[in-house]
């Protein structure tokens, strides 16, 4: 970093973000927010218990090639969009400030959901292994709270040090579930030896498509932010749109593969069976299977690590949201401040800390189950969130383009944009006719009935946009000054 040579730089510098983050930095955060070890050993496994069997690994590509399609607008606007802010940025700029302060709403329902989601599983996890390894019994969501103010105090701290922990951590738990595959493969596989079963078409649309595919999406949320990190970014133009590339290719490469082990490992026969008797337990069963017992205790340790980076990952990204938000003057104008010595966005880091930290609290005061409930229910909002946002972002692309002339190429402003904006459509479509299974709303016969718990968290991604909507309609009214600039304001 520079040194700060006046007073009128010192004040402009004390909004903006600055660093020298490369793509596979970058990466290395979005990819965290995946969760790879926590989506093999906990999503994976309800996926096909609760979705299409196994079926589900194709899910993972198929999701990848919707997603890949996405991003080939994406990064074709982040060339013309010089600043951070992702998707409320991409949707003002294309279809308008209201919109776009509508969009950067459900955002932050996304973000915050699968965030607290994933409290309430690590709060979970933290307390069987401490209960199994050592006899004590405490509940959940006090581990739930150790964890927000950890991410908290990381959080506070200069982005680089949390890439760094970041990539340590990811290459662990890549490295761990490789091995397995890697021994599922050499030992010809299980009972049944291996076979390309899970992308055979019966079996890819067999029970609730809906449900595996909300998990397979859920396992790409985060990779999209790499927009976010604009400002913090080496070279931009160039490191953005790699960065958006590697992330979708790698997670859904290594997800249907890894998942497609899962399978082989006790074969397609009895993988459905295994997964019933206990989903959390299946990966850890996995490992001691064909790693023995030290695979399923490094599996265990690195099952938590992993969704500790999880939410240290989506932490930055809600913060940067927070601060970008505030900049725009939708939200209070102290989420916008930059820390002097660590230049992160300091207090947006506290308020978030906060926000999960009364979140947590509030679950744990209605008793709500912290996998049943907390991570599932709360995991299902945001998948479907992203699902419309993402749609809506490259309705956005290809308006933008259409408008602006600054990009004539069309598979990359047009077409591309296009099909991922129809898979996009289909697969929140097929969220929510299956959504009442992800919350236990079904009748006597298992059959999805969309009772007041359904509506309720469905409620939610209807709620947020509108709030944007009309906050957008107050500014206009009352500051019509900032109105004009909103979009740029938002943008950071």
């Amino acid at each position: 970093m520079t040194q700060l040579e006046s007073p009128g730089v010192e004040a402009s510098a004390k909004r903006v973000l600055t660093g020298s983050l490369g793509a596979t930095a970058i990466v290395f955060m979005v990819v965290a927010a995946a969760s790879p070890l926590t989506v093999i050993g906990g999503a994976a496994p309800l996926g096909i218990l609760l979705g299409n069997g196994v079926g589900f690994p194709a899910l993972y590509a198929v999701s990848a090639v919707i997603l890949l399609l996405f991003a080939v607008g994406l990064a074709a606007m982040s060339r013309h969009i010089p600043r951070p802010g992702a998707f409320f940025t991409y949707v003002g700029y294309g279809l308008g400030r209201s919109t776009g302060l509508a969009a950067a709403w459900v955002a932050m329902l996304t973000y915050t959901t699968i965030q607290v989601s994933v409290y309430g599983y690590i709060g979970f996890i933290l307390s069987y292994t401490v209960e199994t390894y050592a006899g004590v019994a405490l509940p959940w969501w006090l581990f739930a709270l150790l964890i927000i103010g950890l991410v908290g105090i990381l959080g506070y701290r200069h982005i680089d040090l949390s890439s760094k922990v970041l990539g340590v951590l990811l290459i662990a738990e890549v490295g761990i579930v490789a091995v397995l595959v890697a021994v599922v493969v050499f030992s010809g596989g299980g009972p049944e030896g291996l076979s390309l079963a899970p992308f055979e078409p019966a079996n890819v649309v067999s029970g609730s498509p809906g449900v595996g595919l909300m998990f397979a999406i859920a396992a790409f949320i985060g990779f999209e932010a790499t927009a976010i990190f604009r400002d913090e970014a080496r070279d931009p133009d160039r490191t953005i749109p790699r960065a958006t590339y590697m992330a979708v290719i790698g997670i859904g490469v290594f997800y249907t593969v890894a998942s497609w082990g899962l399978v082989m490992a006790w074969g397609p026969g009895s993988v459905v069976d295994e997964a019933a008797a206990d989903p959390g337990s299946l990966i850890l069963r996995t490992m001691a299977t064909y790693l023995g017992a030290t695979g399923e205790i490094i599996t265990n340790v690195l099952l938590i690590t992993s969704m500790f980076a999880c939410v240290l990952s989506f932490h930055n990204v809600v913060t940067r949201y927070q601060h970008s938000m505030a900049s725009a003057g939708v939200l209070p104008d102290g989420l916008a401040s930059v820390h002097a010595r660590h230049l992160s966005p300091h207090t947006s880091s506290i308020v978030q800390t906060a926000t999960a930290a009364v979140l947590i609290a509030v679950f744990a005061g209605f008793q709500l189950d912290p996998v049943l409930a907390v991570f599932t229910w709360f995991a299902g909002v945001a998948t479907l969130a992203i699902a419309i946002l993402m749609a809506l972002t490259s309705v956005a692309v290809i308006a933008y383009f259409l408008k602006t002339r600054k990009d004539t190429r069309a598979w990359n402003t047009i077409i591309a944009p296009g099909l991922g904006f129809l898979g996009l459509i289909l697969s929140a479509a097929l969220i929510v006719a299956y959504f009442p299974i992800m919350v236990g709303d079904v009748d006597a016969e298992g059959a999805p009935v969309f009772g007041g718990l359904s509506w309720f968290l469905l409620a939610l991604v209807v709620v947020f946009p509108v709030l944007g909507y009309l906050q957008a309609a107050w500014i206009k009214k009352r500051r019509p000054a900032a109105y004009a600039k909103l979009t740029d304001a938002i943008a950071g």
